[in-house]
């Protein structure tokens, strides 16, 4: 085996540092639980991005659209609820409820994909290929947004055309956040 990862254990060792900081929203207070989010939601949303970009149009290719088209419905309701989620009290009620749900359906998410769609890149891709499509899913996440945009939707070509933008907005954005705590 090669020292360079492919996309398939990328992707999956990205879903367990998700699950990590899951844990970690979860389990903290304050500031320490509004940076976690603040983590958990930049992640959340470049991985994604990025997964619409490089990793659902290969699977399609490769016969298995049914499978990239409910993943797509899972992650947009998965946005939608981040979205709402971001900027909110980390300290509410609401907060409490909807980090848990979320927690739920990403969790779904991260084994469908694991389960359905991963399966389906081993089986057709080559190393190479999965070790080029880990490169391009690198270069994805260092233009992909960092909050997330259900409105964009579930399309590869519009995020693509949309996600460039939206993520200098967003790192513009977090920057001037950041100088002001």
């Amino acid at each position: 085996m090669t020292a360079t990862k492919n996309v398939v254990q990328m992707l999956t060792d990205q879903h367990r540092h998700i699950e990590k900081l899951f844990d970690e929203v979860q389990t903290t207070a304050g500031e320490a639980r509004a940076r976690a989010f603040a983590e958990l939601r930049r992640m959340l949303s470049v991985h994604e991005a990025a997964e619409e970009i490089v990793t659902h149009p290969n699977v399609t290719r490769y016969g298995g659209g049914d499978v990239v088209e409910a993943r797509q419905e899972e992650e947009h309701e998965a946005k939608e609820l981040l979205s709402s989620l971001d900027g909110m009290d980390t300290t509410s009620p609401d907060f409490e409820t909807g980090i848990a749900r979320l927690r739920g359906m990403v969790t779904e998410h991260a084994r469908n994909e694991e389960e359905q769609e991963f399966p389906l890149l081993l089986a057709e891709a080559g190393p190479a290929e999965l070790e080029k499509m880990a490169a391009a899913l690198k270069a994805a996440e260092q233009i992909a947004p960092t909050h997330p945009h259900p409105a964009v939707g579930e399309s590869a070509v519009l995020n693509a055309a949309v996600g460039p933008l939206a993520g200098l907005v967003d790192k513009v954005r977090d920057a001037a956040r950041s100088a002001m705590h």
